[in-house]
């Protein structure tokens, strides 16, 4: 019994802290040794536009927003902390000097400076090529920036700068490196790609698991980040499939829909899928693979036909799906779901705002209502956009099954999918069972399973027992009115599509 407590005295909890470094912001989180997320902070931070198209970030916001963030978690999670595992905005690149210091600002998947460069990348491609993706940035950097070119020792993703920056190996993973658009499918770097683009092979980080050990903490990188020196670093991977590990994906067929600004739909696979135009198929942060579609205009259309129609969110929701009374969850909203239905069968939304990736890909889409007629209303207007952000996520989903997936249900994320009505509308359109995942944090939660990983803590048997609790929230009710409206949405998008040949305004 003595040495029982003796042991106990002397027994300090063991965790894990991951880094999410987004778009915006950037997110810290702890989780405990059972995976159970302790706390979480995040910071937020401009993109930085100095010319029509670009869109930048200085290192230095990055690491002024990390410290900060990091600063917010309680001191003594922070002394327990054993690994980080990091997870990061896909595409966009960032270069360093031999010495590690940033040539330049880097370079966001948002910078459509390279758009008219596309074309040294001729159909067919493994994966839809975009002009914020690394390849199309470097070439752009070979030929317009030749002083950045001749002082980069290292062209890394955004994840593999953060990790060196703390003092770990300079590295990349596959689900980075198969998205830079200058890598085959399963990540290995093109090397004939790189001659005839001009842009030097020794740039490119060598290859490691998302879940390997990747060096360990800095000293002076413990003291900024309150932290212990010489814990290990995991190589991480990219946002995407960080958060379908954070979610609880784990094994063949898995599935995961988020939605915020724009959407994602990923499947998870064993082996490496049939490529489908439009479609994404890039690895996971385990050994899977997974299918990706990316819709751009999810969020950000709704947000925008708010605004033109200016309502409130509480009232937009009302007017376009009846009164919100008691619709707590998706049994309760079935009663008000119709309410505006029928006004709607006549009016289709496009909206395709800012372009659209899957399953089009066609960066000159754009959108709007067509089919008003003098009896519609502003509730009908809102009705018919969150049907036509609906059928943009089924056009997505579609391209997967059509990939060979079969997708019945999907694990549900997103600050946009939290209405009990929407998440019916979205059930209904996509012919889906949706579980709500309680996980808010997926990505930094997925990190800090990439460091326990690392660390020898946890192993891949592990990862299924490690998916957080799911929520069947709503089901599909066989909508035949709503199927149609879809198939009429299609029939739309093709018959304009030739309509977007100008060069979209910035």
């Amino acid at each position: 019994m003595l040495v029982f407590i003796l042991n106990l005295k002397f027994y300090r909890p063991m965790s894990f802290l991951g880094i999410d470094l987004g778009t915006g912001s950037l997110k810290v989180a702890i989780v405990d040794e059972n995976g159970r997320e302790q706390a979480v902070a995040s910071v937020a931070y401009p993109i930085e536009t100095p010319q029509a198209g670009w869109a930048e970030t200085s290192v230095q916001t990055w690491w002024r927003a990390l410290c900060e963030a990091a600063a917010r978690l309680p001191d003594g999670l922070r002394r327990d902390v054993r690994a980080i595992g990091f997870s990061g905005q896909m595409h966009g690149v960032v270069l360093i000097d031999a010495a590690g210091e940033a040539v330049r600002p880097a370079m966001l998947w948002p910078d459509t400076r390279a758009l008219a460069l596309l074309e040294a990348w001729p159909e067919p491609q493994p994966n839809p090529v975009a002009p914020g993706m690394a390849g199309p940035l470097l070439r752009w950097i070979v030929l317009h920036e030749p002083q950045s070119a001749s002082r980069t020792r290292w062209a890394l993703q955004p994840k593999d700068w953060l990790r060196v920056a703390l003092g770990g190996a300079v590295a990349t993973d596959p689900s980075d490196a198969c998205a830079t658009a200058l890598a085959d499918p399963a990540g290995v770097w093109d090397a004939a790609l790189l001659d005839r683009l001009e842009i030097p092979h020794e740039w490119f980080a060598p290859l490691a698991p998302s879940y390997a050990a990747g060096g360990v903490l800095s000293e002076s990188a413990a003291r900024a980040l309150g932290l212990r020196a010489g814990i290990v670093l995991a190589t991480g991977a990219a946002d995407t499939p960080c958060a379908a590990l954070g979610s609880g994906l784990a094994h063949d067929g898995d599935a995961l829909l988020t939605t915020g600004t724009g959407g994602q739909i990923v499947v998870l696979a064993e082996h490496a899928p049939a490529a489908v135009k439009g479609l994404h198929r890039y690895r996971a942060a385990s050994d899977h693979w997974y299918r990706m579609a990316a819709m751009q205009n999810v969020g950000i259309a709704l947000e925008r036909a708010r605004g033109w129609l200016s309502y409130e969110w509480a009232d937009a929701y009302r007017d376009a799906f009846g009164d919100a009374t008691n619709a707590t969850n998706a049994t309760n909203a079935t009663a008000t779901f119709s309410a505006n239905t029928a006004a709607a069968s006549g009016l289709t939304f496009l909206p395709y705002l800012t372009g659209e990736r899957t399953p089009w890909l066609n960066p000159m889409a754009r959108g709007g209502w067509l089919g008003l007629a003098l009896d519609h209303t502003r509730g009908t207007m809102m009705r018919a956009a969150f049907e036509g952000v609906a059928f943009s996520l089924r056009a997505g989903l579609d391209a997967i099954r059509a990939s060979g997936a079969t997708v019945t249900a999907l694990k549900l994320a997103g600050g946009g999918s939290v209405d009990a009505r929407w998440r019916q509308l979205l059930a209904d359109a996509l012919n889906v069972e949706l579980h709500a995942v309680d996980c808010p944090n997926a990505a930094p939660r997925g990190a800090a399973i990439l460091g326990g990983l690392a660390s020898g803590h946890w192993h891949a048997r592990d990862l299924a027992a490690l998916a957080p609790g799911a929520t069947r929230v709503a089901g599909p009710q066989g909508d035949a009115a709503l199927a149609e409206r879809y198939e009429r949405f299609l029939d739309l998008y093709g018959r304009i599509e030739t309509w977007f040949t100008d060069t979209p305004s910035q």
